[in-house]
């Protein structure tokens, strides 16, 4: 890394960060922060304080506050300083923790102050004081107050802000603090507007905002209003950029040319009429919405959200056959085999008359060479299967259609890999998680979502119930109630990601137990360390009631529709997440007869964790969940894996808790779209040059 002198001159916001450098040799101080994404000065702005603090007056110990930050003077009276054990620096240096008492220079009284790992040269220099002044924040200990790890002052002028900056990167604070004050005085009011055509700016402008947030203002004029209003105009600005990008994507995916799938009723007609039921009028607005997505000749975009059951893939079929009648193929990925299979399963069955294959890790390599060249050759209508589907032996004469089930559980690439086998493939992503709206609004501008919230005719419902150890044997006569009326039931317990050999043991204890307690039933397992076919050759006993209960880890396949059992009991449930568990439960109550759903504990639990699971209990709507499992997981990086000391994610902005704002920079990109669309031209063709930002579909 190339290094320039410092100067005013040449320095602005654009400029790389080593500009900083007073040295023109590489400094590893600058690398660490271009590792951490900061590759411009104007990437500093947005390490953000975590406080700021205007510095008081030096004023007598009987004005200490607590949680306040302090400033005094005074002579030392008492020091102490010891190892502190079991702590080393770096080079292995012993560090130690200090404690001293002064005596006010402005009154009689003594304050203790007190620094924890201290490095020797630390530990020297307060050694050395006879008097000192210092300033930090007062905390009591032993219902006596006291400053812990106070900043000495070496002058009576001290900066007007106390700011505390976050360590990035192992890069600490106080690093910021030094980099922020590299920054010449009279750029800080040339700070880049991103758009101001948009208006917000009125209230505030951009540069305005990062001067009060860094303390660029003289202090008389600091206040917790002006730092509010000053915070409010950064999400504004975090949510544009999202926006911005969103935007992107969706404006060059929707440039590419797609193939147009043109319908008339009778083709529409023909094709309803080949299904055992009537569609629901949820199902059939999403399958026109499809429908009119084949005809504009760009690719579509789409995703079908809707709770476990509801119908999703019934769409999915009715658009495939769509795009097979029109000369195309189709490819359907899914997480599993057993879902796989189950897809393969049900197409076979409504369309006997077409070519439908399947490809899965598990098909044998002569069986798999054969329908690999069928599949080039356009011999395979609909290609089902999971993960084999992306690899680069697996070629499509014309693929139309890539349909993704379970979206979530597929990788970026993954997905891209498959819609890339085609000339501007149409997409269809499915998903049992609702996407809660105020998602749809950070993460999902770029796809067009169609949701289906009713659910087919005949369903009994499911009844959820949270079980305690002291009910517990109630619960168990319960099913073997429902099992005694040939009912099937299933027992998740959760993984334990970091070790699969003390999953599998759980799993193997609690099969012995349940074999115990279930006399006279007969009980198996499922888990992740099987071989693919001895997984198909359990679910597939199970389907055929052989088995009765299903002992599992949290592996239990995606999408299994066994209609006839009517019992899922989640152990632990307070180790899944809220989507997972709603996802679990709607493996029952999928036939004529009525499911129930157990979150059996062992332990009593935390009121939050309690709450969550509350949650479950009390709601079937998986939009209502999804919305409740937001707020108690929060938000991670929209664009992008969020990775520790990355500055990509937002520092202020949270779209739970600042929905207004976020509803107010689309209505204005919206806005600018219409009225103003060459000024945002420039600002997709630059954010398109970074792949990151293309590739989060």
């Amino acid at each position: 890394m190339k290094s320039s002198p410092l100067s005013s001159t040449n320095l602005n916001w654009g400029s790389p960060i080593e500009s900083l450098s007073k040295s023109k040799r590489p400094s590893p101080t600058l690398e660490k922060l271009a590792e951490a994404g900061i590759k411009t000065v104007s990437d500093l702005l947005w390490i953000l304080p975590l406080r700021i603090h205007k510095s008081p007056p030096p004023q007598p110990f009987r004005e200490a506050q607590l949680t306040q930050f302090f400033r005094g003077a005074g002579k030392v009276i008492h020091v102490e300083i010891r190892p502190a054990f079991g702590r080393r620096g770096k080079g292995n240096i012993l560090l130690y923790n200090g404690f001293v008492v002064i005596k006010d220079d402005l009154s009689n009284e003594s304050l203790s102050l007190r620094w924890f790992n201290l490095y020797p040269n630390q530990k020297k220099q307060i050694e050395s004081l006879e008097r000192i002044s210092f300033i930090g924040k007062v905390e009591e200990f032993k219902a006596q107050k006291q400053v812990i790890n106070p900043q000495i002052l070496t002058t009576e002028e001290i900066a007007p802000y106390i700011l505390e900056y976050p360590t990035v990167n192992k890069l600490p604070g106080s690093t910021f603090k030094k980099a922020f004050e590299l920054i010449p005085n009279e750029m800080w009011k040339t700070v880049p507007q991103t758009l101001p055509e948009l208006g917000y700016d009125k209230k505030m402008s951009l540069g305005e905002a990062f001067r009060i947030i860094h303390g660029r203002i003289p202090p008389e004029e600091f206040t917790a209003q002006l730092k509010d209003e000053a915070e409010e105009r950064l999400i504004y600005e975090e949510f544009l950029i999202d926006q911005l990008r969103i935007q992107t994507r969706r404006k060059f995916i929707k440039k590419k040319a797609a193939p147009v799938f043109k319908t008339n009723e009778t083709l529409i007609k023909n094709l309803k009429s080949t299904l055992p039921f009537i569609l629901t009028n949820d199902q059939d607005k999403v399958f026109q919405d499809i429908l009119k997505d084949f005809t504009t000749g760009h690719p579509m975009m789409r995703m079908v959200q809707g709770d476990v059951g509801c119908g999703k893939t019934i769409v999915a079929y009715l658009a495939s056959r769509v795009v097979t009648q029109l000369g195309f193929q189709v490819a359907l990925m899914c997480p599993t085999e057993a879902l796989a299979h189950q897809h393969f399963e049900l197409f076979k069955e409504l369309a006997p008359e077409i070519n439908i294959e399947l490809i899965l890790g598990s098909t044998k390599a002569k069986e798999k060479k054969a329908l690999l060249a069928r599949l080039k050759s356009g011999d395979i209508h609909i290609c089902i299967g999971t993960h084999a589907l992306f690899q680069d032996t697996v070629v499509f004469d014309k693929l139309g259609l890539a349909i993704i089930d379970e979206q979530h559980k597929f990788g970026v690439e993954q997905r891209l890999k498959l819609v890339a086998k085609g000339e501007g493939t149409h997409s269809l992503i499915m998903t049992a998680t609702p996407i809660p709206r105020t998602l749809s609004l950070a993460q999902y501008g770029d796809l067009d979502i169609s949701s289906i919230k009713t659910m087919p005719a005949g369903r009994k419902g499911i009844k959820t119930r949270i079980t305690e150890r002291a009910n517990y044997q109630k619960y168990v006569e319960f099913v073997k109630g429902r099992l005694m009326q040939k009912e099937q039931a299933y027992f998740v317990f959760p993984a334990i990601e970091e070790s699969e050999t003390i999953d599998l043991q759980n799993v193997n204890e609690s099969l012995e137990k349940y074999k115990e307690s279930f006399r006279g039933f007969k009980v198996e397992m499922l888990h992740g360390k099987m071989k693919p076919e001895e997984k198909e050759q359990v679910v597939q006993d199970f389907r055929d009631q052989k088995i009765h209960i299903l002992v599992s880890t949290s592996v239990i396949e995606v999408g299994i529709n066994i209609p006839n059992s009517t019992i899922m009991s989640i152990y632990n449930p307070e180790r899944f997440g809220l989507s997972s568990l709603h996802q679990l439960r709607g493996r029952v109550g999928r036939g004529e007869k009525p499911g129930f759903c157990f979150l059996v504990l062992d332990k009593d639990l935390a009121p939050e964790s309690y709450l969550r699971l509350e949650v479950i209990e009390k709601n079937l709507d998986g939009f209502v969940i999804a919305e409740e499992d937001l707020k108690f997981r929060g938000e991670g990086d929209l664009f992008g894996v969020d990775q520790s000391g990355s500055v990509t994610t937002k520092k202020l902005a949270n779209f739970l808790t600042h929905t207004s704002i976020l509803e107010q920079v689309v209505q204005d990109v919206e806005r600018l779209k219409t009225t103003h669309p060459a000024l945002l031209d420039p600002i997709f063709e630059k954010l398109a040059k970074d792949q990151k930002i293309l590739d989060t579909i």
